[in-house]
């Protein structure tokens, strides 16, 4: 799945209803009563032929390579969900202190980890 720019991705499809998450330590108006432990989604992306192909000339003219930028935030964004579901099968209200991490893990071949910590909140 590519995602161009402007997609859906890039305005907003990150927000959720059921899981808050945030890079922070603690959610305004809240408080940690439970920590779960740390939830992740792991994804390991190449572009395809087409987008390396492609990607291949654009190099030769420096900038930025949108097929490549597809198939990154491409990664992100499933990984994003995968950790998500995560944190809603252990029954968490909200993801503290995530973060991405990207690995290239083969030539061509990348892995994309998004994490953080599962946590239950409650109002203040």
């Amino acid at each position: 799945m590519t995602q161009a720019s402007g997609s859906s991705y890039r305005t907003g499809s990150e927000s959720n209803v059921r899981v808050v998450v945030t890079t922070g330590n603690d959610i305004a108006g809240h408080r940690i009563v439970e920590y779960l432990g740390v939830v992740r989604g792991i994804v390991v992306r190449s572009p395809n032929i087409g987008q390396s192909v492609v990607g291949a000339f654009k190099q030769l003219l420096g900038g930025n390579i949108s097929q490549y930028v597809d198939v990154c935030e491409a990664a992100r964004h499933e990984a994003y969900v995968t950790m998500v579901h995560h944190a809603e099968a252990m029954g968490a209200h909200a993801i503290v202190a995530m973060r991405y991490d990207a690995t290239e893990f083969l030539q061509g071949a990348t892995e994309v980890l998004a994490y953080g910590t599962a946590v239950r909140i409650d109002r203040l």
